[in-house]
Parts: structure tokens; C-alpha cells; sequence
């Protein structure tokens, strides 16, 4: 069970994808939410949402996900925005929602890749209803939810994995599962920020947070093999243990070396 209750903010545009674009753009470090959204009002980046909206957008969606940690993953974010491609951008964009939302984490752990793995071709309405019942039955919530946000949630949730690449389409109450691939730089990105978080190297490479990329322990590895093949980090791995060799002693070298690569 998830340490932090689930809330309804996931709702507050699903993804935020074009809009967190837009916002690192114009966020500077030492901004906080107040001084984005005065900062994006003045300049009239978002001409068709209306200010009570965007302050929405800003404190409940964009602020929980990147303005959390003195703003690391806005730092970070933004230095990487014209360097990495579209679709690791987005797997990025997913891991700092999903940490800000655990509904959403625990959705793709416990529902998304439990059947991707078995061969399932499409998640369906009643899957996220099923999970959200069980959830407020298990007293994850806040306070008891009704039906009907209930089953607002569970679309969140359906409509933030479609804008994460999870999903496709909904079609007839259910939405296609689409091929997910990790991608390497998020890969490398991840595996340094455990690191540099404190953990240990066998706790990096058992961390609950490799489960949203679909990846188990076995598959974390073979995947920090191949970083490794880059000269970011060096892996040794026998009988069960596993040392790896840390080439970059901050996540700042780390973009810096994204970028430059």
C-alpha cells in the first residue's frame, strides 16, 4: 500500500504535456508557482485558457510534479528540454507524475503491466473503475469518494497513460496497449538519481520506481549493460551481486554530458 493518499489532481489536465513544454520554457530558477503564473499571464503564452484555469494548471498539475525538491526536476528538465528526443522527454514527464500522483503509480504497477506482460491488447473502463473501487474499499483516499468521481478518476487514469504512450485510442469503453520501450537516456537518468539519492547499488537496481518502465531487477540490469556500453557508468555483476562505477558525481554532469553527447 502507497505511503501517500490518493488525491483527485491527476485530473488537472491528465499529462500536461504541451503545457509543461510551454512552462519550462518560461520558468527560471528561483520561480516558484506564483511568480510562473504571473510570469505566464504577463507574457500571454497561453492566450486560450483563462487565468483561473492556468493558475490550476500551475499549482495543482505543473508545481506538484517539478517544483517539488528545490525544483530539481524543473532544473533538470529544462537543461535536458532541447536535447532529449520527444518520446524520452515524455517518459520523464510520466516518472515525475507518477511520483507526484501514486494513483498513477500504483495503476501502472499493479494494473498497466500485469497485462502488457500476460498479452492483454487493451485496458478498459472497468479495469480503472475495478482499481479505483478497490482502492477507496482499502482506505487510500483522502475521505470516501462517490461514484461519480470514481469513475472521473478512473478516465484520468486511462487518459494519462494515452498521454504518456501507454495507451491509444478509446474505442468501444477501452483503450489499445500500446508497445513501451524505456528509453536509454531515462534509463541513465534514473539509475543516477537513485544513486545520488543515497542508495546503494543493489538497492538502484531493485527500486520500485524501475516497475513503471515495465523493467524488473533481471531487466534493470541488461539495461545498465547497455548504458554502460556509453562510459556513463561501469557494471560488474557475478553471483548475484552487483557493483557499478559511477563516471558522474551529480544529475548536472549527467545533462551536461546529454547534452554534449
Amino acid at each position: 500500500m502507497t505511503l501517500q493518499a490518493y488525491t483527485t489532481k491527476l485530473g488537472v489536465g491528465l499529462g500536461l504535456i504541451p503545457e509543461t513544454e510551454k512552462l519550462l520554457q518560461l520558468w527560471e530558477q528561483g520561480m516558484d508557482s506564483r511568480d510562473l503564473l504571473e510570469c505566464a499571464l504577463e507574457i500571454g503564452e497561453f492566450p486560450t485558457v483563462t487565468a483561473r484555469r492556468l493558475r490550476n494548471v500551475i499549482f495543482e498539475g505543473f508545481a506538484p510534479r517539478y517544483l517539488v525538491n528545490n525544483a530539481q526536476p524543473a532544473k533538470t528538465l529544462k537543461s535536458v528540454q532541447h536535447t532529449l528526443s520527444e518520446g524520452a522527454r515524455k517518459q520523464l514527464y510520466f516518472l515525475f507524475t507518477s511520483r507526484a500522483n501514486p494513483i498513477l503509480a500504483d495503476f501502472v504497477r499493479d494494473i498497466y503491466w500485469p497485462q502488457y506482460t500476460a498479452g492483454a491488447l487493451s485496458l478498459s473502463k472497468l479495469d480503472a473503475v475495478n482499481f479505483v473501487e478497490d482502492a477507496v474499499a482499502e482506505g487510500k483516499t483522502t475521505t470516501p469518494w462517490s461514484e461519480s468521481t470514481k469513475i472521473r478518476i478512473s478516465s484520468y487514469l486511462l487518459g494519462a497513460c494515452a498521454d504518456f504512450g501507454l495507451l491509444g485510442k478509446m474505442e468501444g469503453g477501452s483503450r489499445k496497449i500500446e508497445p513501451f520501450q524505456p528509453s536509454n537516456d531515462v534509463v541513465n537518468f534514473l539509475a543516477h538519481e537513485l544513486h545520488f539519492s543515497g542508495l546503494g547499488d543493489g538497492a538502484v537496481l531493485n527500486h520500485t520506481e524501475w516497475h513503471l518502465l515495465g523493467l524488473g531487477a533481471e531487466d534493470t540490469l541488461a539495461e545498465l549493460k547497455q548504458i554502460a556500453l556509453r562510459g556513463d557508468i561501469i557494471v560488474q555483476s557475478a553471483a548475484g551481486l552487483v557493483q557499478i562505477s559511477w563516471k558522474h558525481k551529480s544529475i548536472e554532469e549527467l545533462t551536461d554530458a546529454f547534452t554534449h553527447s
